[in-house]
């Protein structure tokens, strides 16, 4: 057996897709939407993410129209901007790594009026999800109204060429 440094499924670089390499290069935030109660919790790794300040305030967000946390219907959403030590937690609510007992096992979450809130998170917003979406490339962009935001003391998490980074 021979072991290679080289990621096992990573196409050779002429094949590799130009667009997908530079938006590789370009620092994202680590969040997690989370909406419902008790049981009825669902959440999701979103990276696609841009807060527009205004009078009110927006967050939009390219998600995968196919997640479970989308076809579960949300209608207001705790958008928890996640700190270095949950990158095991981003990793599971994007299905990447096994969650027994589900992801909301991970991390400490008080049920809030938007959703669920992570504990020692870089900071959440509250927000309200417009109706209106529309197919942008593989993803749906939803947009949302801030209509409550809170900041923690840690740095935010980002994802940068395929890591973790602070």
């Amino acid at each position: 057996m021979t072991i290679h440094s080289d990621h096992p499924f990573l196409p050779p670089s002429g094949d590799r897709d130009p667009l997908r390499q530079l938006r590789g290069r370009m620092p994202a935030p680590v969040t997690v939407w989370a909406s419902g109660v008790g049981s009825g919790r669902a959440g999701l790794t979103v990276s696609s993410v841009i807060v527009a300040n205004g009078e009110p305030g927006h967050v939009l967000a390219v998600i995968d129209a196919d997640s479970d946390w989308w076809t579960s219907g949300p209608e207001t959403v705790a958008v928890n901007v996640l700190a270095e030590e949950h990158r095991f937690l981003a990793d599971a609510f994007a299905g990447t790594v096994p969650a027994p007992g589900g992801p909301f096992t991970l991390g400490v979450w008080t049920d809030g009026e938007w959703g669920p809130v992570l504990e020692g998170s870089a900071g959440w917003l509250g927000i309200r999800l417009l109706e209106e979406t529309r197919p942008v490339g593989w993803g749906l962009l939803v947009e949302g109204v801030v209509e409550h935001v809170e900041t923690g003391d840690s740095d935010a998490l980002i994802h940068l060429r395929g890591r973790y980074e602070i």
